[in-house]
């Protein structure tokens, strides 16, 4: 049997999709397990444009100007890329694609060939997997995160769509919302979860500092530098870098930073060398960042630039439904580290807890458990075993701030206005006299679902 006869034979019975496309994205050839991945016929795919199988991981220059159609023939090859498909009856089809640019010996550009790897399969059991963890194992939470309210689930919505994706994110919410959670949750739930997570506590570093943490120095960079070093961006190539506390970066390193999500290279202190960078970055903070720009502390084009997908962690108040259930998880943690056996919290004590505004938010909530579990000499927790601003009402009562009356004030107000205007944004606007953003970034304060019918 001639080579040629041989290869045929080969291209014909490999069970990944493969496809031939010229310069100008014209499709040449396919083989039979394409015409099944894609469900159109070799005669209706050959002299098409490959714009007909609408693949989400192909980018296009053009073909103008004597350029070739597709990127790949300037990147030159790609491989286990997740991508997909649009099949002849608008179904999307999860595959897995390997490419590489052929050229002649001039250099010319003279096609595409590509395989590819039908994992829808693959994609659905995840999906299960995933619905699974959110809806049905509420006890081990998502991806660490406990809760079954609204908000919640919400969030955990949220964070599944964008882990698809490579868009930078900023999570925003009261200290103690569990932000750094969020975080490792869209890394784990994406495709750079085999990656390094690497965290950076912006507000525990000065400006020099910094910005050898971020980018690394080389010898001699400044005194004291006595040998080269890996920054945090390079450190988690390949993966995610967590920019916790982004609102307190000085002015200069976010220039810096925003030349790195432009440009996805950085530069050692004290060098002057591009290094490449494959990093996502995921951003927190629990100041208002709006606020800072006015005070021009913080550059609004930074903020735009990390700020294009964002998340806002609902504090413990306006998610009270989820306490029983994060109590009994603290318990049950504490209570494995020491020699005690509690089996949970009395009614009473609920009510405590229940009754409290917790500033803290979670983080509060398992200091207070806690300190129970210190002072509790039975296997039940009672409220005598609670903090006494918690324990007893008088003193809850008096323990409030004026901020937090003014915040539980401004939440009351806001949901009676919702109900009585059936949820148009507008309307309560024009009754509480503030614009139609202000609504909407005050929901989004409160954790209040534009969704639900009544917003309590």
């Amino acid at each position: 049997m001639e080579f040629g006869s041989c290869w045929e034979a080969v291209v014909e019975n490999v069970r990944d999709g493969l496809i031939v496309v010229a310069p100008t994205g014209k499709i040449m050839a396919v083989n039979p397990a394409m015409e099944r991945l894609t469900g159109y016929t070799e005669k209706e795919l050959i002299g098409q444009s490959c714009l007909i199988l609408n693949c989400t991981g192909c980018q296009f220059i053009g073909g103008k100007d004597g350029k070739p159609w597709c990127k790949l023939f300037e990147v030159g090859r790609v491989k286990g890329m997740e991508c997909i498909l649009t099949n002849k009856n608008g179904r999307s089809v999860h595959v897995l694609k390997s490419g590489v640019a052929m050229h002649d010996a001039q250099g010319n550009p003279i096609g595409i060939v590509e395989t590819l790897t039908d994992i829808s399969e693959s994609v659905i059991q995840q999906e299960e997997i995933l619905y699974l963890r959110k809806n049905l194992c509420m006890d081990k939470g998502f991806f660490g995160i406990l809760g079954s309210s609204p908000p919640m689930q919400q969030l955990f919505e949220l964070i599944d769509s964008v882990s698809k994706s490579e868009a930078p994110v900023l999570i925003q919410g009261e200290s103690g919302t569990g932000k750094e959670l969020v975080a490792r949750a869209i890394h784990e739930a994406g495709h750079r979860k085999m990656g390094p997570f690497i965290k950076v506590n912006c507000a525990a570093l000065n400006e020099n500092l910094l910005e050898s943490e971020l980018f690394g120095h080389v010898k001699g960079a400044y005194s004291g530098a006595n040998r080269d070093r890996v920054g945090r961006f390079e450190a988690a190539h390949g993966g995610t870098i967590f920019l916790d506390e982004i609102g307190d970066i000085p002015l200069s390193t976010q220039v810096k930073l925003l030349r790195v999500l432009e440009e996805k290279e950085i530069e050692k202190v004290g060098d002057h060398v591009p290094i490449p960078m494959d990093v996502r970055i995921i951003s927190a903070t629990n100041k208002d960042l709006n606020q800072l720009i006015v005070q021009n502390t913080f550059r609004e084009d930074f903020y735009f630039r990390i700020n294009v997908f964002p998340i806002y962690c609902p504090p413990l108040i306006s998610r009270k439904e989820d306490i029983p259930l994060l109590a009994k998880k603290f318990i049950d943690l504490y209570a494995a580290r020491g020699s005690k056996k509690i089996s949970g919290v009395s009614s009473d004590a609920l009510e405590c807890l229940l009754a409290w505004h917790w500033p803290g938010n979670v983080r509060e909530l398992r200091n207070v458990i806690e300190y129970a579990l210190v002072l509790c000499p039975g296997d039940m927790i009672e409220r005598e075993h609670l903090p006494r601003a918690l324990s007893f009402p008088a003193i809850n009562k008096n323990a409030m701030t004026g901020q937090t009356h003014v915040r539980i004030n401004e939440r009351n107000e806001l949901v009676q206005a919702l109900n009585t205007a059936g949820g148009n944004q507008s309307q309560v606007g024009r009754v509480l006299g503030i614009s139609r953003v202000t609504v909407w970034k005050r929901m989004k304060k409160y954790g209040i679902s534009p969704q639900s019918e009544t917003v309590l």
